[in-house]
């Protein structure tokens, strides 16, 4: 079991709403004491109507730091593939200043292929946008050290996705976070690949803080269960980060606050 203090995330899934919807789920979410709030990185909607509402990742997440005073945010997760990693560094460095320090870089290799054929990208192989990613991170860090002004303080990297041989080794060289949608069983096995690549690397897997994603997995948008049920088996193999998806244009938040209370407990005063 981790000795990480629990947080508890929210994914504002930034489709099926109108802005002003989402900016008061942001307030909201706020207020209540979420500790991150997530929106995702893509150009289409993931369910629902193929052509319905939705907007982009990185301009939302400028104007969530300029609306908010306490809460990390990021995405869940970045698409390498949709920005030239020098230009993605300084868009983040941005928004770390905008937000005060508050901001995390999600990332990973890239999944919807009608993102990438319709705005133009090449969608290649799972193995080619993995090795992109792999080449692209180390970029992400030097033209951090670079800038000026530099980001106020180091900035996370998320990274999010399972694969055994490519991805959790991408994981193991560069995560501040690692987040995978998965439940007890499937995250133990994960966890123990994962263990291997930081020994190969010769990095503690301890230095990597572990994000599960709880409730309906993936763009599902189901609510979770009662922490004591979804959220402990978790937290005992390591898991210290739990997110739940939040659905537009409601964008009801009443299933988190079982998870906040179970959070205040764990963590103690």
């Amino acid at each position: 079991m981790t000795t990480r203090p629990v947080r508890i995330a929210v994914q504002l899934q930034p489709q099926d709403a109108d802005y002003a919807q989402i900016r008061d789920a942001v307030v909201r979410a706020e207020d209540m004491g979420v500790d991150v709030i997530f929106n995702w990185d893509h150009f289409f909607t993931l369910r629902g109507d193929p052509d319905g509402k939705h907007f982009e990742c990185w301009t939302m997440l400028a104007a969530w730091a300029e609306q908010t005073s306490r809460i990390e945010l990021g995405a869940l997760v970045t698409c390498n593939g949709y920005r030239n990693p020098d230009l993605l560094a300084d868009m983040v460095r941005t928004v770390d200043h905008i937000s005060g320090g508050r901001v995390l870089l999600g990332i990973g290799s890239g999944w919807f292929e009608r993102d990438y054929t319709e705005y133009g990208y090449t969608f290649g192989t799972a193995g080619s946008r993995l090795d992109d990613l792999a080449a692209s991170l180390p970029r992400i860090r030097s033209r951090f050290e670079q800038l000026n002004p530099a980001p106020t303080r180091h900035v996370p990297v998320l990274i999010g996705g399972g694969g055994e041989r490519k991805t959790l080794r991408i994981v193991a060289e560069h995560a501040d976070i690692w987040h995978w949608f998965a439940g007890a069983d499937e995250l133990v096995h994960k966890l123990t690949v994962l263990q291997r690549h930081c020994d190969a690397v010769g990095r503690s897997i301890e230095e990597i803080e572990i994000g599960a994603g709880v409730g309906g997995l993936g763009r599902a948008g189901l609510p979770p269960g009662p922490p004591e049920v979804d959220g402990e088996p978790l937290r005992a193999l390591g898991a210290s980060l739990f997110t739940i998806n939040a659905v537009g244009p409601a964008y009801d938040l009443s299933h988190v606050e079982p998870w906040l209370r179970w959070r205040d407990q764990v963590n103690g005063p």
